[in-house]
Parts: structure tokens; sequence; C-alpha cells
């Protein structure tokens, strides 16, 4: 299989480009990695590969001030080496999810996609009614990518989507936003961090660690963690999440996968030790 380099930058077509910021790059080649990896990977142990994008977005996206234009995680999906045999793109806000439909149009109008519009939380039972049934003849592998805007996922949703094969990928922003809001989740009443994590437990448990408020991201990322593993998906300790920092190298969130097989993880491993622009990359 020959090796290369992902290509994250387009040209501008007109249509709508969130902004985001230059460290998104570094998370959409890791991201990229890995879909290729899993889709290559896995064509031949499953008859289906369905790879599911709970935020979607736009397609692209823009880093202000540069001149540069990004593919996003859908376009990403739609673009490896062996595409996956469905897509299923949620997005919360209308105009978004109209770019991205031109878009996929555009690149991929052979592929087979499911669109839901609505928050993915409200929409749970329609992107799970979006992924084939799978069945001892029919056996479907699923990788769910979640990049929320903020500390904001929702444990229920993955749990239920838990209940079939799907491996997850997910952002975990607990530095951009448990840190800033940390006063307001430990000591106030929201039930935000509950719900991320699927217990109440946690506040009791970062009491009894005695860590430093500066650790506090690194409690939750591996809270989550905890929680996965509550779903029979296998440990994932920090030291194989990939931290991301700003351009000012503050630590804005962890990117981690959850699978309950080994195979994905040497994958994971791969893409960590590859996700450089001075190193190639197999396929």
């Amino acid at each position: 299989m020959a090796s290369g380099s992902v290509n994250l930058r387009v040209d501008d077509d007109g249509l709508i480009s969130p902004d985001v910021g230059g460290w998104a790059e570094e998370k959409y080649r890791l991201i990229a990695y890995y879909d290729a990896l899993f889709s290559t990977g896995m064509k031949h142990k499953w008859h289906q590969r369905v790879y599911i994008d709970l935020y979607a977005g736009a397609g692209l996206s823009r880093v202000p001030g540069t001149n540069k234009l990004l593919k996003g995680s859908p376009l990403l999906a739609l673009t490896v080496p062996n595409p996956f045999d469905k897509y299923i793109f949620c997005e919360e806000q209308d105009a978004l999810l109209n770019a991205l439909k031109a878009r996929v149009q555009r690149l991929a109008p052979k592929a087979k996609v499911a669109y839901v519009l609505g928050n993915c939380d409200a929409q749970i039972a329609e992107i799970c009614d979006a992924i084939p049934q799978g069945s001892p003849s029919n056996k479907v592998l699923s990788l769910c990518f979640v990049d929320p805007f903020d500390f904001g996922l929702k444990f229920e949703t993955l749990r239920r989507l838990s209940s079939g094969s799907v491996d997850f990928l997910v952002l975990l922003a607990v530095n951009m936003d448990a840190n800033r809001n940390y006063r307001h989740y430990v000591e106030g009443d929201s039930t935000k961090v509950d719900e991320v994590l699927g217990n109440k437990d946690w506040r009791q448990r970062w009491k009894d660690c005695g860590a430093k408020r500066e650790q506090f991201g690194r409690f939750l990322a591996s809270e989550f963690s905890l929680s996965m593993e509550a779903l029979k998906y296998l440990k994932q300790p920090l030291d194989r999440m990939r931290l991301i920092r700003n351009d000012n190298k503050v630590p804005l969130y962890f990117l981690a996968l959850f699978s309950r097989h080994p195979t994905a993880y040497k994958f994971w491993d791969d893409v960590l030790k590859y996700s450089t622009d001075q190193q190639s990359f197999s396929y």
C-alpha cells in the first residue's frame, strides 16, 4: 500500500465555511489518518462500514486571518482510499447542513449519505435508525466522530449508539470549557458534567483525589474513559489520548479513541506515530 500525506487544504467554493482555530489542522490530520486506517483495515472483515458524524458542520472550515480553508471531518471521511459503505451526518444548523449537502454532492455524488437535521442528542433515534441493521449475514461496524463545540456532549447519546458495534473518536474539550467554568461545575448546581460523564459520583472522586485545580481537565478526561469502560470499551489512558494545544501551546482538548477491539488501538497508535507533516503514512 502506498504511503502519503493528507492534503487538508482546498480552494474556496463560495459556500459558508465556519471559522476554526489554527490548531484544528492537527485535529483534522489525526482524523483523516484514522479514517483511512479504519475504513481500509475493516473493509474485508465487516459487510458494511458506517461513518457517523454527530456535529458535522458545513464540510469546510476557515482559519481567520489566513488563506487556509480546511476539509472538515465529513469530507475527510468521504475521501478515504476505501470509502465507507454509508455516511450519517447530523448537523443542528440548517445553513451548515445545506452547504454540506452541496459539497458532498459535488465531491462524492455516488456516496450513500443520510442527513439528520437537528441536535444529535434530540435526534438520536433518527441517527440510530439510519444505521443498517446488523445480523450474522450482515455484520455492521460504525465509526462515530464526536466533536462538540464545548464540553457539552451527552453520555446518554453515546450509550444508545453503543448498543451496536460502534467505535468512537471523541473530542473532549476539558481544558477549553471545563477549566474555564471550574467553579460553576464543581461548586455550583450545574448538571453539565454529570450529563457528559453519565454519573454524579465524579464530584466526590475529585474531592477525594486531592488534585490541584489545574489538573481538573485531565481528571475529567480520565473519568470519561472510565464511563466508556462501563460500556465495555477498552481502557484508554491519558497517555494514549492526543492533547491538542493552541498556537500559544496552551492545552485545549484531548482527542481520544474508544473501541471494544484491540485492533483499533493498534491503528490509533500508528496515527499518533505518523501524524505530523514530516511523516509519510501507509494506508
